[in-house]
């Protein structure tokens, strides 16, 4: 059976440098994949690779696929790829507080999906906005429609745009950090809502973030990004039992619990290497306690492990 979603040893280029080199994963429906890793991993990078979006910053891939329903959306033309967002995969951006047209009404920001994709009047479109709407209880549907996004909080804003993914009834969602800007008890709400919504629709979800604890929460499976490097793939309770990558482990560590101690928290020293500055050999090797000469020579060979990838020369769970 084919997957929903394959990303295959893909490789990006903008200008001079390769932000992205190797990044594969597979997803099917009705499961929940965290992509994780720190600011300038790579995140969003892949969710503009997979929307097509990369031109508008002068990018392409240059090798392996992106395979959506066992279509390579790398072959496609402009035109093809209009008919699929929006409509067959939708994008939830990553501040809703900047997605929404301020000029424009949250009606008629719904209602272009109904209208481009699905050929209805402008009434019909808005009978299915505020059905829409409705089906993320938000109260007062209506009234909704005919407000402007100044007029609503950050929670409301952000359900707005997870309406507009799904007004084309998708079967593919990129939520690109969801819950930056909102609060923590917002935050449980939208990702509770979004894992609900995956269950109960059959689709599948591509959760970019940050946060260890929220894939966790939600996630099936996690793909571990690094300077634009996969660096490990495996599903979520494996990950968390036994994380095989050094970069992994470190990520883990620093997830706040109950009993940690005041200043106990761990950290990661150092940061993520600018995309022009990214060393030889293993990208992690000049923050990884593990380090060894291979390390700092030769990539490491992204390897199957049971249930997952892993790319390091010496990986937890087997002799170096």
């Amino acid at each position: 059976m084919t997957a929903l979603l394959t990303v295959e040893s893909m490789k990006v280029q903008i200008g001079p440098v390769t932000p992205l080199d190797g990044v594969s994963f597979m997803l099917e429906r009705g499961e929940i994949l965290g992509l994780v890793g720190e600011s300038g991993s790579g995140k969003s990078l892949t969710a503009m690779a997979i929307m097509g979006l990369l031109p508008l910053s002068g990018g392409r891939v240059t090798e392996g696929s992106i395979r959506f329903e066992g279509t390579d959306l790398t072959t496609l033309d402009e035109e093809s790829y209009r008919r699929l967002r929006g409509k067959r995969i939708a994008f939830i951006s990553q501040n809703p507080m900047t997605a929404l047209d301020p000029l424009q009404t949250i009606g008629a920001q719904v209602d272009v999906i109904g209208t481009l994709h699905f050929g209805k009047s402008r009434a019909e479109a808005r009978r299915r906005t505020i059905e829409v709407l409705t089906q993320l209880r938000i109260p007062e549907a209506a009234a909704i429609c005919a407000s402007y996004p100044h007029q609503l909080s950050g929670g409301m804003k952000q359900r707005i745009v997870i309406a507009m993914a799904l007004a084309g009834e998708p079967d593919l969602i990129i939520a690109d950090e969801p819950t930056t800007a909102l609060d923590v008890t917002v935050q449980a709400q939208i990702i509770h809502l979004l894992a609900e919504l995956v269950r109960e629709r059959g689709m599948a979800l591509l959760l970019i973030t940050h946060d260890m604890g929220v894939v966790a929460q939600c996630c099936d499976k996690v793909a571990v990004l690094y300077a634009g490097r996969l660096a490990e793939a495996s599903g979520v309770d494996m990950l968390f039992a036994a994380p095989a990558h050094p970069y992994t482990q470190a990520l883990i560590a620093c997830i706040p619990r109950a009993d940690t101690r005041k200043g106990a928290l761990a950290g990661i020293p150092g940061t993520v290497p600018g995309v022009s500055a990214y060393p030889p050999g293993c990208r992690y090797h000049p923050r990884c306690p593990k380090a060894q000469d291979i390390c700092r020579s030769t990539v490491p060979a992204l390897d199957p492990r049971p249930g997952g990838l892993v790319a390091c020369h010496f990986p937890e769970g087997r002799d170096g």
